[in-house]
Parts: structure tokens; C-alpha cells; sequence
């Protein structure tokens, strides 16, 4: 099993056995998390950033417009991020307020940005991003025109330095409050894609895609 070597900042200190540094589960917690939050510090001043994002080998990719600052910001100072993810599994409701938690499951990746100017790999990024928002979408259509593909920016994290928190289970509470008279259980979360809603100009006659049924 392959994982991540422990450093200054992704070692896990606070209930160090829900660390985990092995990179399939990782990767595992990447590819399903839809969403990831872009933390750096520009003039002093900290920033946060919630945006799409995908994974391609040990590369975190998101996209946005040439004329983003942030974006190019990161890729020409080459300034420090935090990148993390969270996936929400349950809320686990205890018998007393202090002990009542969460299941989750959560990745920090600390890296650097690179401007991807590639086309092959820029093309590779936006289709697995894509098709990760949707299986199945990048091929039914149209495909970025020059002056689109002029107006996108990519940028690459190399996932080097990271690692994963995780909790599951039941709530933990102190053991003189098992015989209150409380009901404690966890409540199951996921995120789940609902019946798709047609767009109300939509073309006469145009179907659901398979892939959407």
C-alpha cells in the first residue's frame, strides 16, 4: 500500500488513529467529493476559494477564466495552498451535547499551482472534469471552440504532501450516560442525483440521455 510520508503539517495530532495516509483511500475520497476549497494567504490577507475539481494520476486539477485573479495569482507567484475536501456520512447524535459528532470524511493537500499550457493535457483535465459532474457527458457535447478554449485556464496541484481524516461508527459517550432514558443513533447523510429537470426552452423532441435515466 502506497502512502503519503507524514510531515509537519499533514501528520494527524488530534485522535491520531482517524489519520490515514494511504493513497487509494485518499484518491478513493478525491474522485467521489464533487467540490474542494482553495485556502492561500495574498498580501496578508488569508482567502478561501470553493470550486470544481478533478483528479488525473497525483494531480489536482480545477479551471476557470484567463482573467481570473486568484487563478493567476496562484500559477505566477507561485503562492502556497491548502487544499481540502469534506464528505459529510452521518451525524452521530450522542446521549450528552459534548460527545454528539460527525461521520466524515476529509482530505488536506498542501501544494503549489502550475499552469497547465499543454493542450493535450489541458483537453484531458476539462474532459475528466466533466464527465466527473456527469459520466457519460463529455462525448454528447459540443465541444470548447478556439475562442474558448483561448478564454480557459487550467491549473495543476501536484498531490504530494497529504493526508485524510476520517470518522465512522456510533457516538462515544461517557459510560454513565448509556442508562439515560435519551435516544442517541446516527443519521445516515449522502448526496444523491435526483430526477434530472429539463431546461424549459429545450429543443422539441430532444430525450433523456441514457446516462441520465
Amino acid at each position: 500500500m502506497r502512502e503519503f510520508p507524514k510531515t509537519g503539517k499533514t501528520t494527524i495530532t488530534r485522535l491520531p488513529k482517524r489519520g490515514v495516509y494511504d493513497k487509494e483511500t485518499i484518491y478513493a475520497i478525491l474522485d467521489e467529493a464533487l467540490f474542494c476549497t482553495l485556502a492561500f494567504v495574498q498580501d496578508n490577507e488569508p482567502f478561501q476559494i470553493p470550486t470544481g475539481f478533478c483528479r488525473i494520476d497525483d494531480k489536482l486539477y480545477i479551471h476557470g477564466s484567463v482573467g481570473s485573479h486568484y487563478m493567476r495569482e496562484l500559477a505566477e507567484k507561485k503562492l502556497p495552498v491548502c487544499i481540502s475536501v469534506t464528505l459529510m456520512d452521518g451525524l452521530v447524535l450522542a446521549r450528552s451535547a459534548f460527545h454528539h459528532s460527525v461521520n466524515y470524511r476529509s482530505v488536506i493537500i498542501f501544494s503549489k499551482a502550475e499552469r497547465v499550457n499543454d493542450d493535450e493535457e489541458i483537453y484531458k483535465a476539462l474532459e475528466v472534469f466533466t464527465n466527473k459532474m456527469q459520466p457519460g457527458r463529455w462525448d454528447d457535447i459540443r465541444q470548447p471552440n478556439e475562442s474558448e478554449w483561448k478564454k480557459t485556464m487550467v491549473l495543476a496541484f501536484a498531490i504530494e504532501e497529504a493526508s485524510a481524516k476520517i470518522r465512522t461508527g456510533d457516538p462515544k459517550d461517557d459510560d454513565e450516560d448509556y442508562d439515560l432514558n435519551i435516544w442517541a443513533g446516527v443519521v445516515p447523510l449522502e448526496t444523491k442525483r435526483l430526477t434530472p429537470i429539463a431546461d424549459p426552452v429545450l429543443k422539441a423532441g430532444i430525450t433523456l440521455p441514457e446516462y441520465l435515466k
